[in-house]
């Protein structure tokens, strides 16, 4: 929250991870193959880069460093963790939180087609957080998402922190008090 909205780079060139490899790991080994793509991504003034599958080259994988999340209507929809997506401890806390407001959450291949019917999206990770998505751009076509108003990631988000701080009451047990 109170972050600019990313702007994000579907990569078609390099891929993240491939299947047999490490991508469902938190390594080092994650981020190197990375660098050359986000650095081209930054240089044509995006925030970062949206990786798709390395098989078919058209489903949605992750972000260089967090989870994506696509919302329409009542559903949201997150790749699932098939080995080369990290599952995320704050992927798996929003999923769980979303479950709670009352979302129907699909965790299913997404297919980058789907992107142009979505009402809003969303990344997750330890560094970010959640992370609204303003623009998805993909073949030179610029896709525009949702930024104000009642945003489901800006109630995810309000929850989570909520959690971690004490404010909302932890029924779910994630939090443990030190004396």
């Amino acid at each position: 929250e109170g972050t600019a909205p990313l702007n994000l780079y579907i990569e078609e060139e390099y891929v993240r991870a491939s299947p047999g490899g490490a991508g469902g790991v938190k390594s080092i080994t994650n981020y190197a193959p990375v660098m050359k793509a986000i650095a081209k991504a930054k240089d044509r003034g995006f925030s970062d880069v949206l990786y798709l599958d390395a098989i078919n080259k058209k489903y949605l994988e992750e972000v260089s460093s967090c989870n994506i999340f696509i919302v329409k209507g009542n559903v949201i929809s997150t790749p699932a963790t098939n080995g080369t997506i990290l599952e995320g401890v704050t992927r798996k806390s929003i999923i769980e939180i979303a479950k709670d407001h009352g979302y129907q959450v699909e965790e299913r291949p997404v297919a980058v087609d789907e992107l142009v019917d979505a009402d809003e999206v969303f990344c997750t990770g330890t560094a970010v957080g959640v992370a609204l998505v303003g623009s998805i751009t993909y073949r030179n076509k610029r896709i525009e998402f949702r930024s104000e108003g009642r945003l489901v990631c800006q109630q995810l988000y309000s929850t989570l922190v909520g959690l971690q701080t004490g404010r909302i009451e932890d029924k779910k047990g994630w939090t443990l008090e030190i004396n």
